[in-house]
């Protein structure tokens, strides 16, 4: 209590010493210690006026700053004065002991009162001007110097482009050469085989039958396998005459030694007016009001692409070939295995069934054609005479002839039951890519990487017209089951229609820029199905000319073939085949 009284006295003392100093007019009253205030009563109050004046300084202050950083100008544009210059100046070039004396003599002026903080001045806008020109300066040369460099290594690179160019040159003359030294050799090995064949007849005398073969052609038939068909044709042939020398595949010669033809030789078919097919395929020529299909089930056949793919003529079976050199056929829709064939040295690019469905035919990248017996799960004849690689083959309706199309430019029609080659159709500039038989006729249509499709007369090996068009490869043609409209497709993923009759184009579709591989009708000739090389299967109505993408997994298809009304199947490079079901 003691201590508050003094304190008191202390305020009040202070008050009456301020009244005493004063000299303006204002009157001061004089407090007694007697009244009712107290330290002790308000020292709340005391502390709190002054926690507000400390805090209305500090937001003073905190505004103050936030005035200088919220200028118009930034930190960058306020400029540095003089004496901070010379210290910066100092300190960065190392000068500590003129950077000392600066410092000692300029702070000593300063408390003497000689000089103060303004007459030092800011640094002129000029010079820091210049500073910041030189800084862009020096970012400048260091762009050009990157610049600089940069055509240097251009300069660099372009003094290559001549030794890349002559050697893409000399790779592109070793395939050529590389080309024609394997037609050299296959040429060669022909031609030994025709001197090993002569060479046999002289030894054991004409009166062994020489085998029918042609210098280039070999037509191998395992032991054992001989029908009844066969067998009568060898005992009538045995009874009449022995043939000394092997038929040519020449047309030309053919037709001057019409007089010395094989008694197994098959006879052609004569284009009748109506067929047993044509009129069945009339049955069906309602189309179909859409061409959409959904994805229904997914089979893994091969191990790599699929490249082939046939349907059994009488039973839910189907027949696909592949890259890893094998055959494989398997029930549908369930995808169930049921027979397997390896022979072939190369990838498989064509197979097809016998119209009887008891036997087989496939090609290959190894040159050769196989048939093979379902019955016996093997091959029974493989026919050699090309000298590259076999693109596709067919069975003729009858059953009695087999077509080949090659990479080495000609196509081959083969008979089967005197086992040799009977014409080499030849007329092509570069490689057939698809032969087939119009059935029931003597009619083969062709396409060719010299972009044309062609008609053939098989009966004498002639060519009878040429359908151009396309400005691109085509990789593949087909008739519809009526025989009187063809479809093709090129490698810039254009289909086209031709009026089988007329001769003449109908209709043009480009579905591109990818290639398309491989064309098929339905039944009734209403869907067309193009098997594209962008991981889609592309059907066209030709009754609304509406065109359908089918889409499924991400890789190229090969082939394509509608099964029935209903289904369509589609192989591609995966090894899969996928089944489409048609919308209801």
């Amino acid at each position: 209590m003691a201590e508050e009284e003094t304190a008191a006295a202390a305020v009040s003392g202070a008050a009456f010493s301020l009244q005493n100093d004063c000299k303006d007019d204002y009157q001061y009253e004089e407090v007694s210690t007697d009244d009712d205030f107290s330290l002790q009563e308000d020292d709340d109050d005391l502390s709190n006026v002054l926690q507000s004046i400390q805090e209305q300084t500090e937001d003073a202050q905190i505004s103050a700053s936030q005035s200088v950083l919220t200028s118009g100008k930034s930190v960058s544009e306020i400029r540095e004065a003089m004496d901070d210059f010379f210290c910066n100046f100092l300190d960065r070039l190392g000068m500590s002991r003129t950077l000392d004396c600066f410092q000692t003599e300029w702070y000593e002026l300063i408390e003497r009162g000689v000089l103060t903080v303004d007459d030092a001045g800011l640094v002129p806008d000029v010079y820091t001007r210049n500073q910041q020109l030189e800084t862009e300066n020096l970012s400048l040369k260091k762009d050009l110097e990157n610049y600089k460099r940069s055509v240097e290594l251009k300069a660099h690179y372009a003094s290559y482009e001549p030794v890349l160019k002559e050697l893409s040159e000399k790779y592109q003359n070793t395939l050529t050469q590389k080309m024609l030294t394997s037609l050299e050799r296959d040429k060669a090995m022909g031609q030994v085989t025709g001197l090993q064949a002569a060479l046999e007849s002289l030894e054991f005398g004409y009166t062994k039958q020489i085998p029918e073969t042609k210098v280039g052609h070999d037509c191998t038939r395992k032991k054992g396998f001989e029908g009844p068909t066969q067998k009568a044709l060898r005992e009538a042939r045995q009874q009449k005459f022995l043939v000394v020398a092997s038929s040519s595949c020449d047309p030309a010669k053919d037709a001057e030694k019409k007089g010395k033809r094989d008694l197994k030789d098959s006879e052609f078919p004569v284009d009748p007016e109506g067929t047993p097919d044509f009129e069945h395929a009339k049955e069906h020529t309602q189309p179909l009001k859409s061409g959409q299909y959904q994805l229904s089930s997914i089979v893994k056949v091969h191990d790599f692409a699929v490249s082939c793919l046939a349907l059994h003529p009488r039973k839910n079976i189907v027949l696909t070939g592949g890259d890893d050199r094998l055959w494989k056929t398997w029930g549908f829709p369930d995808g169930n295995i049921l027979m397997t064939g390896e022979g072939h040295t190369d990838w498989l690019s064509g197979c097809c069934f016998r119209p009887s469905g008891t036997q087989l035919v496939t090609s290959s990248g190894d040159t050769t054609v196989r048939i093979w017996d379902l019955s016996r799960r093997g091959c029974i004849l493989t026919l050699r005479g090309h000298s590259r690689a076999v693109r596709a083959c067919f069975w003729h309706s009858c059953g009695d002839f087999v077509a080949s199309a090659s990479m080495d430019g000609t196509s081959k029609i083969w008979d089967v039951n005197s086992e040799r080659c009977r014409y080499t159709l030849r007329g092509h500039k570069e490689s057939v890519n698809s032969i087939e038989f119009l059935p029931f006729s003597s009619t083969a249509l062709t396409s060719s990487a010299d972009k044309t499709l062609s008609l053939w007369d098989v009966r004498m090996g002639l060519r009878v017209y040429t359908f151009q068009g396309h400005v691109h490869s085509c990789n593949h043609a087909t008739f519809n089951k009526k025989g009187d409209t063809i479809a093709s497709c090129d490698s810039s993923g254009v289909m086209k229609l031709w009026d089988m009759r007329k001769l003449v184009p109908i209709l043009s579709i480009d579905a591109g820029p990818h290639p398309a591989n491989q064309v098929a009708f339905d039944r009734s000739g209403g869907l067309v199905a193009l098997a594209s090389s962008e991981a889609s299967v592309k059907v066209l109505c030709l009754a609304v000319g509406q065109l359908s993408v089918l889409q499924g997994p991400r890789v190229e298809v090969r082939c394509v073939r509608f099964h029935g009304q209903d289904h369509l199947l589609s192989a591609g490079t995966d090894g899969r085949v996928c089944l489409w079901t048609r919308a209801q």
